[in-house]
């Protein structure tokens, strides 16, 4: 018999899928329309991991099974290749971004070809091609002319090493992702999207789609939708006010201390009439140089500085009160101002107690002498508010103090610019007489330049280029100059699977009716790491395309799940540093691809974060192999009625595994059907086998497809239709049993046939009806009739 040699075969149908463009979907076909899409990759030099395999290959068994169910499908694939990921890697190898690019798309699509997805590669994108990124442009300066992209001074991420701006994602545990430089804060003027304006309905439209309910958490949280009350603390001796946003307006006779974010701008003001200035500027600076990530941490001890000889005034109380900066206190959020209530706030209490201010109760129900108390309760020390209940103090407080109901989000305005070089360039001219004028000729090319490196200036190193610079004002025609902040990596892939629809559309971003026939997307799967800030990027920008009329609908996604992270053998994350990198490329050369992708679907829950082994690795090789040998051995032509039964259980179990993302079940039902046939050899016939390979063939398609060929003599697996069980023979699987305790019927259940007497009582002895007559009483005997009857005798 001939050899199973992965190599070989999976070489072979690779070239075969290609040559005969089995995987590209068609426009407005009669089929029903499937679009399943896979976060596209940042091509780095490292090229595709077994996380990115994991994430692909899943979607993968998705696409296939649902082509043989009839389906259009839409599987594409493209290229995420500007932003610091490929500037970093440009750097270390002192290779040009460019050439960077496109050798590891090179390499990148290899390997997914080697892996057998099947893509549709007529689609294929990349966000650094001018034919792409015109479309990025164009989005940008929609945003602009609605007023939706504007320009703002505000503090931001600053790498003192890289000289760059840095946004939230690219700082990691308060370090510069590229060098590991601390990262400070810097005021710097900045191209910002207005994301906030869409606050609101990025909330509510998560009604209407169907994400995994941790990722819907997520989005929330982000948003961080607050109602509360913005309450007014006056200044002694000074005119100047500061409002404080509070969710518990009915804590505030208890508010002890006023703290403020050191950049705040009555902080400037009142520096200089402290009786401590050196001390306050220089907490002021020490905070200059901490990244928001390490001010924000809920487990850092919270530090400050007492602005001596400044008082603010309790609304409520009349008294005055301390004031405070602590870096803590963030400028953006809740006015950069915290009425500090330490008897019922934990991060208060903490702060009080180390720098010796007041701590007193207002509600009751707590030991303030141990910790704070957090919760709603009745009033104490609050004038003629004591013993009212929380809730309505809020509104009677609220109405007192002239009051009224605000809302507050966490969510800040989208910081879009970046002080780098290899980004799609943002298409503004600033004109002395014009202010900002859109460049209306795109795209607007990114020039190829040999210093692509950060400079001593802070900006961008497309500042040095002078004639690229200065131009000519579009509307006064006098001297204007071009904008050389470029835009982030996020630019290109808060709309891409809108440009996998019409990849070639050189008039508009996609064709309307091709939009309206693929969209929404069905599927959307991709790391963990991007449900957050990817997501709800996209999602706002395809809310905007919706507005002017180009998106057919308001959300992108119907539905989004999220991949768990592939560990290393040491359960620790898959680094160059540690040495416990995967490389796929050595997996599919030992083993194949086929090996490869059904250990990543078998080696545990899809979603759960889970680490590599080799020993799965040869299990899973192992298990084709079996395949091999069973299926070529096989002379029977009929099946067993056993063996027909055995099939449609396995198929209605793979069928809707493969739908609710249980992969690693679905494999292991075919690792079980496998062991049937080998006991059974003589019971399974061709009519088994060729449906048992089409329901492998997602998981492992050259096995399948070859299998398929050598039994059928023909090349033609990927025509084939899904199989549909035979809920009759599934149903004749089950019985009913009937449940004595003591020789009297207390219930009847539904299981399956031939149970072992010792599952069949663990079944029993788990039902509510049985517990009242068992729990706790001795078990003396069970007798136990297959498939008809237990009966359980107790010690009355």
């Amino acid at each position: 018999m001939e050899k199973y040699n992965p190599q070989k075969i999976e070489k072979k149908w690779q070239e075969y899928w290609e040559k005969n463009d089995y995987y590209n979907a068609e426009d407005f076909s009669k089929k029903p329309k499937l679009y399943l899409l896979a976060e596209f990759p940042y091509p780095s030099g490292s090229g595709l991991h077994v996380g990115h395999i994991r994430g692909y290959s899943a979607l993968d068994v998705v696409a296939r099974k649902k082509r043989l169910e009839g389906f259009n499908v839409l599987y594409p694939i493209g290229w995420d290749a500007f932003g610091l990921p490929t500037e970093n890697y440009a750097i270390k190898t002192k290779t040009h971004p460019k050439e960077v690019t496109q050798k590891n798309i090179a390499n990148f699509k290899r390997q997914a070809k080697n892996i057998g997805l099947s893509f549709d590669w007529k689609r294929e994108i990349n966000t650094t091609d001018p034919k792409y990124y015109k479309w990025t442009q164009w989005i940008f300066l929609q945003l602009f002319k609605k007023g939706l992209a504007y320009q703002a001074e505000i503090p931001i991420n600053w790498c003192p090493r890289c000289k760059i701006g840095l946004a939230n994602e690219e700082v990691v545990s308060g370090k510069c992702e590229r060098c590991g430089a601390q990262v400070e804060r810097k005021i710097l003027k900045q191209w910002m999207l207005k994301i906030t304006a869409y606050a609101d309905r990025l909330i509510d439209d998560l009604e209407t789609v169907d994400y995994q309910k941790r990722i819907k958490t997520q989005q929330i949280n982000w948003i961080g939708k607050s109602i509360g009350t913005e309450a007014v603390f006056s200044l002694a001796s000074f005119p100047d006010k500061i409002k404080v946003f509070t969710t518990r307006i009915d804590t505030i006779f208890g508010a002890t201390a006023l703290v403020l974010a050191p950049e705040h701008k009555v902080v400037q003001k009142l520096k200089e009439k402290v009786s401590n200035p050196k001390e306050v500027e220089e907490y002021i600076e020490r905070a200059r140089k901490k990244s928001e990530f390490e001010r924000i941490k809920l487990e850092k001890i919270k530090t400050g500085v007492e602005l001596k000889g400044i008082k603010a005034i309790n609304p409520a109380t009349n008294e005055e009160i301390p004031v405070w900066i602590g870096d803590y206190v963030l400028s953006f959020y809740g006015g950069g101002a915290v009425m500090m209530v330490p008897a019922h706030d934990r991060r208060d209490y903490d702060f009080a107690k180390k720098y010796k201010i007041e701590i007193r109760e207002v509600i009751l129900g707590g030991d303030i002498s141990k910790k704070a108390f957090v919760d709603y309760g009745k009033l104490t020390n609050s004038k003629e508010f004591n013993n009212l209940q929380s809730k309505e103090a809020m509104e009677k407080i609220r109405e007192w103090l002239g009051l009224k109901n605000i809302v507050h989000y966490k969510l800040r305005d989208w910081v879009f610019s970046r002080q780098h070089y290899w980004g799609e360039p943002i298409p503004i001219i600033h004109c002395i007489k014009c202010g900002a004028v859109p460049e209306e000729n795109l795209p607007l090319e990114l020039p190829y330049i040999k210093n692509y490196q950060p400079t001593d200036t802070g900006k961008s190193p497309l500042a040095e280029l002078s004639e690229w610079v200065n131009v000519k004002c579009p509307k006064c025609n006098g001297p204007a100059k071009r904008e050389t902040d470029t835009m982030p990596n996020w630019a290109g892939s808060n709309w891409y699977f809108m440009r996998y629809i019409d990849p070639n559309n050189n008039k508009c971003l996609a064709d309307q009716k091709k939009l309206k026939y693929w969209m929404p997307v069905d599927w959307y799967n991709g790391g963990m790491e991007h449900t957050t800030l990817h997501l709800l990027y996209s999602r706002f920008i395809y809310k905007f395309l919706y507005d002017i009329k180009v998106s057919p609908q308001p959300e992108p996604y119907k539905k989004r799940t999220s991949h768990g992270v592939v560990l290393a053998q040491d359960k620790r994350k898959m680094s160059k540093s540690f040495g416990n990198v995967i490389n796929p490329d050595d997996i599919i050369k030992e083993y194949g691809a086929d090996t490869l992708r059904v250990y990543e679907m078998f080696m545990g829950p899809f979603d759960q974060a889970i680490a590599w082994n080799d020993k799965g690795v040869k299990g899973a090789f192992r298990f084709l192999e079996k395949i091999w040998k069973l299926a070529l051995e096989s002379k029977e032509k009929q099946s067993s009625k056993r063996a027909v039964k055995n099939l449609a259980k396995l198929n209605e179990k793979v069928t809707k595994d493969i739908e609710s993302a249980k992969l690693n079940t679905s494999v292991a039902t075919l690792m079980k059907f496998s062991n049937f046939w080998t006991s059974h050899k003589k019971e399974i016939g061709q009519d088994v086998i060729e449906q048992f390979l089409i329901i492998l063939s997602p998981f492992a398609p050259h096995i399948a497809q070859e299998l398929w060929e050598k039994i059928k003599g023909k090349s033609n697996l990927e025509n084939q239709e899904w199989p549909k069980f035979n809920k009759t023979l599934i149903k004749e699987e089950k019985i009913l049993l009937i449940i004595q305790v003591n020789g009297k019927i207390r219930d009847k259940i539904e299981i399956e046939s031939d149970l072992s007497k010792e599952k069949a009582l663990d079944l029993t002895l788990r039902q509510e009806k049985i517990k009242k007559w068992t729990e706790g009483k001795e078990i003396k005997k069970v007798i136990f009739i297959p498939n008809k009857l237990i009966n359980i005798v107790c010690a009355e």
